[in-house]
């Protein structure tokens, strides 16, 4: 081709990179649609994130999510399949095709993140890992447990981080690992062990189910980095597309002040370009994504923003009563931050 005609095939080629075209759905959005069901792996038992009541009703942050990815897909946050799994059948089962959505508590890691056959769509709540002690032990820092026997959860970054910790600092530890959180929790309030460790978060949990909660203090040491957050098979870039910005919408609804009692006034009032375009009033976002204008709408609607959502099943009024801390908002002096919806 002569250099008059590659100018501007070029030029062409370049300014196509700014136009907006439909996405098509997926093969995974495809099969979500033809059963009707968003499959979500979510925790055995983690109170606060994912766990299921005496009814068998599910509840949590990580449970919320699910609940968003099917409001934005089906149009119904109740079509949600929960599918509880330990730390080792968590990333299998994503890879098998047996779940849609891992939403479970996992750790963002670069090992995981590029050997698993998996991605991760964002992060949901940043945690670290500490420590749980009876308070009858009289210890107030992790370093005067040389020699500890340590309850951990197979499978875990704990697993690896308290045998990186201590042997670090020089110091020994009996390891007594467990499958599930339930067996740890069972055997640490039973005393096979002195020490629980696992992201602090879980620990606040774990502790809301002693018989005497007060008994038991966790320390003020964080020895490690915990970005927790849901992930997907690799291959579907659709699918991908549609968890992660579910993650951005309910974050940037709390940006612009959108909750569950005032979607609907705002949806039919609200003057705000940003709002206006978040809720499907001026521009179909949806379309980019292979779902409908009101995908956003009906997360905040039908489960509320991530604030809400927090509050709900982590805040303060929660037996977890954990702050916002990191996971406030970056206007409020968190690290929360979502890409625009534009």
């Amino acid at each position: 081709m002569s250099l008059h005609k590659m100018i501007p095939a070029a030029l062409a080629a370049i300014a196509g990179f700014g136009l907006a075209t439909s996405a098509h759905a997926g093969k995974t959005l495809d099969a979500i649609k033809s059963r009707g069901q968003v499959v979500c792996g979510v925790n055995t038992s983690a109170p606060g994130f994912s766990a299921a009541d005496s009814q068998g009703k599910w509840a949590g942050l990580d449970v919320d999510f699910c609940r968003a990815v099917a409001a934005a897909t089906l149009g119904d946050a109740t079509k949600v399949k929960y599918v509880p799994l330990n730390s080792q059948q968590r990333f299998a089962s994503l890879q098998a095709g047996e779940i849609d959505v891992l939403s479970r508590n996992s750790t963002w890691t670069l090992t995981r993140d590029a050997s698993l056959g998996v991605v991760f769509a964002g992060i949901n709540y940043y945690d670290g890992q500490g420590f749980m002690v009876p308070k009858k032990l009289k210890v107030d820092n992790v370093k005067k447990l040389n020699g500890a026997t340590v309850c951990v959860q197979a499978g875990t970054t704990s697993e690896k981080n308290v045998a990186d910790y201590y042997g670090a600092n020089g110091l020994k530890y009996k390891p007594v690992v467990f499958d599930t959180a339930e067996a740890i929790t069972s055997a640490f309030f039973a005393g096979r062990c002195q020490v629980y460790t696992t992201d602090m978060s879980d620990l606040a949990g774990a502790r809301t189910k002693a018989s005497a909660p007060d008994d038991f203090q966790i320390l003020p040491q964080v020895i490690s980095k915990e970005p927790l957050g849901p992930s997907v098979r690799r291959g579907d870039d659709e699918w991908f597309q549609i968890v992660r910005w579910t993650l951005f919408a309910m974050l940037e609804a709390e940006e612009n002040g959108l909750t569950q009692a005032n979607v609907d006034t705002h949806k039919s009032g609200s003057k705000d370009p940003a709002v206006q375009r978040f809720l499907g009033v001026s521009e179909d976002t949806g379309k980019l994504l292979g779902l409908d204008k009101e995908w956003a709408y009906r997360i905040v609607k039908q489960v509320g923003n991530y604030g809400e959502s927090f509050e709900n099943n982590l805040g303060p009024k929660t037996p977890l009563a954990l702050p916002r801390g990191a996971n406030n908002l970056w206007s409020k002096g968190g690290l929360m931050y979502a890409a625009p919806i534009r």
